[in-house]
């Protein structure tokens, strides 16, 4: 990577806890960008905060006559390079806040396209970075059985052609809140964070 591939670099951070400053997917999300940008000052950020400045929910396909906010969502989706996106598991699922935001770049013809070989993903080489947090936890095959949230979220970004996917995990927070900050601080410590 050269320098101007470098300077170049963008990374859309996406927010989608309803805790506000209690959030703890909003912690992690914050310490990856953090990071990244310590790694890389000139990456350029794009914040959006999903929860407090929702987009509506889809009441048309987006590609038909799309509103300002879904054709603003896409762009600034398909111009990053990185996306980090926080993801509070809400009983068992994503938020819908966060379900409206993927709406809105499941785009066909724009994000992925239907063909003779079946369907191809349109927007690969972006790097994914999922911030989830969750109360309890999700392991083994009872859990995974559960889990709708990160399972979801590798299976639509798979869909659209990215691969590279990381996850940093934060689980069992509310099994033991004393060890809140300890979870996040390791959550975080699992990370790559060079761009």
């Amino acid at each position: 990577m050269t320098a101007n591939d470098e300077a170049s670099m963008k990374l859309l951070h996406i927010d989608s806890s309803i805790l506000g400053d209690a959030s703890a997917s909003r912690h992690l999300t914050k310490g990856a960008v953090e990071r990244l940008r310590a790694g890389n000052p000139a990456l350029e950020v794009t914040y959006r905060d999903v929860a407090a400045a929702p987009i509506a929910h889809l009441t048309r396909p987006a590609d038909v006559d799309p509103d300002e906010d879904s054709t603003r969502a896409l762009e600034e989706f398909l111009a990053a390079d990185i996306v980090v996106i926080g993801v509070p598991m809400y009983n068992f699922a994503i938020s819908s806040q966060l379900k409206a935001w993927v709406d809105r770049i499941l785009v066909a013809r724009r994000t992925f396209a239907y063909g003779p070989e079946g369907v191809s993903g349109l927007a690969g080489g972006k790097r994914i970075i999922l911030a989830v947090t969750r109360g309890g936890f999700y392991g083994g095959e009872t859990g995974r059985a559960e889990e709708y949230a990160e399972s979801y979220l590798r299976a639509v970004f798979a869909f659209i052609g990215i691969t590279d996917i990381q996850v940093l995990l934060a689980e069992g927070l509310l099994f033991n809140p004393a060890a809140r900050d300890e979870t996040l601080t390791r959550a975080l410590a699992s990370g790559s964070f060079a761009s």
